[in-house]
């Protein structure tokens, strides 16, 4: 059996994460679930690794639920359909709060569980070829595992259309209500990517995993003590980090910091 993803990482410590099923417009089933949720594992793993790009080969960039896994999904009862959506779950919890940040890199178009990936990154950059569909309901299914990751990118109000519409949408429109935060010509989306990658790697790289946690940990949290200590603990920690003294050294010398590849 071919792979179904592969990994390249330079000499920065930028991992491309790259499905391969291009010939099937990286629809995907449970096996290459699996085998994103262990590369994305051995990925968080791997200190040297400082940003970790998803992309894909060939026209889509993934087709959602492949059509021989959905002939199959079809006989499941429901606790096989139980555990079976339980390793998408489990691959998207995985992407999402990977310490590492994650830049979704979309040439063409998302459909479906496609979606759900895009929207748990940290950040998605979009050729203008680059068209999404929330499609379950045309087929009387529901984006049920995708949606907290979905529904966060873009919002409740833009998920209500078009989750009940399954209409497609393209890449300007996905960039007004959030789920890209970029749109660029076809040939520019590698230069995109890359303008994202370099502002990262100025960044600490403990700081920007404490600071993804941190995200996570205030966001439609009230303001009441208990935030307001938690938040004070975080930044007593980093200030009082290798990393944090490391920084604020740097910034008082007026030198790069340790993290900073090149000469000061």
């Amino acid at each position: 059996m071919s792979e179904t993803s592969k990994i390249t990482i330079d000499a920065r410590g930028v991992a491309t994460l790259t499905m391969c099923r291009g010939e099937m417009h990286n629809a995907f089933d449970d096996t290459m679930i699996a085998d994103l949720t262990a590369k994305l594992k051995q990925l968080e793993a791997d200190d040297s690794v400082r940003v970790v790009v998803l992309a894909a080969e060939g026209k889509s960039f993934s087709a959602g639920a492949d059509l021989n896994w959905m002939k199959r999904m079809a006989g499941y009862s429901y606790e096989e359909n139980f555990e079976d959506a339980m390793g998408l779950g489990g691959l998207l919890e995985t992407l999402n709060f990977l310490k590492k940040p994650t830049i979704a890199k979309v040439q063409g178009a998302a459909f479906g569980g496609g979606v759900g990936l895009v929207a748990a990154c940290d950040m998605a950059v979009g050729s203008e070829y680059a068209s999404f569909c929330l499609s379950e309901v045309k087929l009387g299914l529901i984006p049920a595992v995708i949606s907290p990751y979905v529904v966060g990118a873009m919002g409740q109000r833009a998920s209500r259309r078009y989750m009940l519409t399954a209409e497609r949408f393209k890449a300007d429109e996905a960039l007004r209500f959030g789920l890209l935060h970029d749109v660029v010509d076809a040939d520019e989306l590698d230069g995109a990517v890359e303008k994202l990658i370099e502002s990262l790697l100025t960044n600490g790289p403990a700081s920007v995993a404490a600071c993804k946690d941190l995200i996570f940990a205030v966001y439609n949290r009230p303001v009441d003590e208990t935030v307001i200590k938690d938040t004070a603990q975080r930044i007593a920690k980093q200030r009082a980090s290798e990393e944090g003294k490391e920084g604020l050294g740097a910034f008082l010398e007026k030198r790069k910091p340790a993290w900073v590849k090149g000469k000061n």
